[in-house]
């Protein structure tokens, strides 16, 4: 009998514990979501000369903060630049110092992304420049189990994410390039000629194997379908248009889907609506109207609709876009067809049909002197809050100079708010 009231009042202990937990669960996102307006924001590390650009955010199990940028002298065609990351632990306020993520000698390491899995285990995934062009990047992967301590993560695995688009991408990249020449003529002389350039490089590149597997690149966070897909948003500079990569054995092989064909659509970004079809925006590098671009797919990113324009502007710059778990959608985004001296967070409560709240993390007026607020990532933690990195480049002329005279201007930007401060919207003025 003693043994029985003894377990009845250990059940009963564990069940209290556990309402607490609870509790103390909800009392956190109540104090999130119902604590009116959250804004704080400062920089990873102090502002430099060189360069850093193309952040990404992750948060750990743990509730610590991880972010990856690439720094060096320059971008492709520097062969000093690497992956670098930081972290912030749950709570503090202050970002670690930085350290390698990735680095491979005599090659430029660039535009990285990251993401946790359903298994808990940290990916970064990156492209390394093969010949400082872009079009000769090769995708390379890193896996990490043991990431939640000091510094580096401890990677267990490093492979090369081999993309192989099946024998209907040089068809539909016919197909489409056949339809652009057929409406050519419609173009002003200027821009008959451009086209008919980029249709011809297109066309050569699209019929060569080795342009076809090279080349792709990573920028926005992936997506985890089902505890199983894995899919990867990657865009090519070569074709100047997109695709997708899948695994469905965390990496043991890879798949494409049918290549997102626009003019000018890159670096997509996907978001999952409640009837299941995936949503991507793409990044605009064709000629105006300057609008991020758009697509569906309804089988899980194997094929995509047509791409078209979406009613976002957009300067030719990277965009993020998450689905929120009240169902909303948030969208961090330069906000203008010209310059990056506006980035704007939006939130969407219509999955993307209209966009009714917008506030900025950051405005200059336009002019010389604007600074560049660009290549943003988000996510939205555990306790609903979100969380944003974004490349921070200043132009004024009264920047301080390092040591050998080179203006400081570059960093990365770490901003922490809630859909609260971006509903509350801008300040008179902006």
């Amino acid at each position: 009998m003693k043994r029985l009231l003894r377990f009845k009042w250990i059940i009963a202990g564990l069940v209290m514990g556990l309402s607490a937990a609870a509790a103390i669960g909800m009392e956190r996102t109540r104090s999130v979501d119902d604590a009116g307006e959250i804004f704080s924001a400062e920089l990873i590390f102090p502002l430099e000369h060189w360069h850093n650009h193309a952040s990404m955010v992750v948060e750990a199990p743990n509730g610590d903060l991880l972010t990856c940028w690439f720094h060096g002298s320059g971008e492709r065609q520097a062969d000093d630049v690497r992956v670098e990351g930081a972290r912030l632990k749950r709570g503090g306020q202050q970002w670690s110092p930085r350290f390698t993520m990735a680095d491979t000698p005599g090659y430029p390491d660039t535009n990285c992304t990251m993401f946790i899995d359903v298994r808990g285990k940290l990916w970064l995934l990156w492209p390394t420049i093969l010949a400082n062009e872009w079009h000769t990047a090769l995708m390379k992967y890193r896996i990490s189990s043991d990431y939640a301590g000091e510094g580096v993560p401890k990677w267990e695995r490093q492979e090369v994410l081999h993309v192989t688009p099946g024998p209907e991408f040089q068809q539909l990249t016919e197909k489409a390039v056949s339809e652009w020449e057929a409406s050519a003529g419609l173009l002003p002389a200027a821009q008959q000629a451009r086209l008919k350039g980029y249709i011809a490089e297109v066309r050569g590149r699209a019929a060569d194997k080795l342009s076809r597997r090279l080349g792709w690149m990573t920028r926005a966070h992936p997506l985890m379908l089902d505890g199983r897909r894995i899919l990867v948003p990657l865009y090519s500079d070569g074709f100047s248009f997109s695709l997708m990569a899948f695994s469905d054995d965390f990496g043991e092989t890879w798949k494409t889907s049918t290549p997102l064909i626009g003019q000018g659509n890159i670096q997509p970004s996907i978001v999952r609506r409640r009837d299941g079809a995936l949503y991507a925006l793409m990044r605009d590098n064709g000629p105006a109207p300057k609008r991020l671009h758009q697509s569906l797919s309804y089988d899980r990113g194997e094929t995509w609709s047509p791409v078209t324009d979406s009613n976002l502007p957009n300067p030719g710059s990277g965009a993020e876009i998450i689905a929120l778990k009240n169902g909303h959608w948030a969208l961090i985004f330069n906000d203008t067809e010209t310059g990056r001296n506006s980035l704007a967070v939006a939130i969407s409560d219509d999955e993307g049909a209209s966009w009714k709240w917008k506030r900025h993390l950051e405005y200059d007026p336009p002019g010389p002197q604007a600074g560049s607020y660009h290549y943003p990532s988000i996510i939205q933690a555990r306790d609903r809050s979100l969380h944003a990195t974004y490349s921070f480049h200043l132009n004024r002329a009264d920047v301080a100079n390092d040591q050998d005279g080179k203006p400081r201007r570059k960093s990365i930007k770490h901003a922490h708010f809630n859909e609260a401060w971006v509903m509350a919207g801008d300040a008179a003025g902006k």
